[in-house]
C-alpha cells in the first residue's frame, strides 16, 4: 500500500535520503516502497539543536534516515541517552520506551516517543528558569 504524502507549498520533506522541497502550489506524492519519511514539522537541523533531548532526537533521525551509518549514529545516540539519565533520571520511562523501539528497529516510532522527550525536557526546562 501506498503512503499518500500531501505538501504544502515550500513544506519540505525528508524521503529516504532526500531532502525535498515542494514548489509554490500544494502537490501530492505518492510513495510505492519501504522507505523513511519525515515531514518538516518533524525534522531537526543540526544548527537548531540546543538541548541534551533535541541531541538525542537528532541522533534518532539520522539512525532513521542514514542507514549506511546507523551503527555510528546508534553509538552516538547511546552515549547520549547515558548522559541525559545521569543528570535527568525522570527521562528514563520515555528513554526506556524509545529503546524498546530502537532495539526492535522500529525508529519512526523511537522518534515519536522522543518528541515527548522533549516535550518532558522543556518543562524540565521552565522549572529551572
Amino acid at each position: 500500500m501506498a503512503l499518500r504524502l500531501t505538501l504544502k507549498p515550500r513544506e519540505r520533506v525528508i524521503i529516504g535520503s532526500a531532502v525535498v522541497r515542494n514548489g509554490d502550489s500544494r502537490s501530492e506524492l505518492l510513495i510505492e516502497n519501504e522507505v523513511p519519511v519525515l515531514r518538516e514539522p518533524n525534522i531537526l537541523s543540526p544548527g537548531a539543536v540546543r538541548t541534551p533531548c533535541e541531541r538525542i532526537y537528532l541522533a534518532l533521525q539520522l539512525v532513521y534516515v542514514d542507514a549506511s551509518q546507523r551503527s555510528h549514529h546508534l553509538g552516538l545516540y547511546r552515549a547520549l541517552v547515558a548522559d541525559v539519565l545521569a543528570a535527568a533520571p525522570s527521562c528514563r520511562v520515555l528513554l526506556q520506551s524509545i529503546e524498546e523501539h530502537v532495539d526492535g528497529g522500529r525508529f519512526y516510532q523511537a522518534l515519536k516517543v522522543a518528541r515527548q522527550l522533549l516535550k518532558h525536557e522543556h518543562r524540565l526546562m521552565t522549572h529551572v528558569q
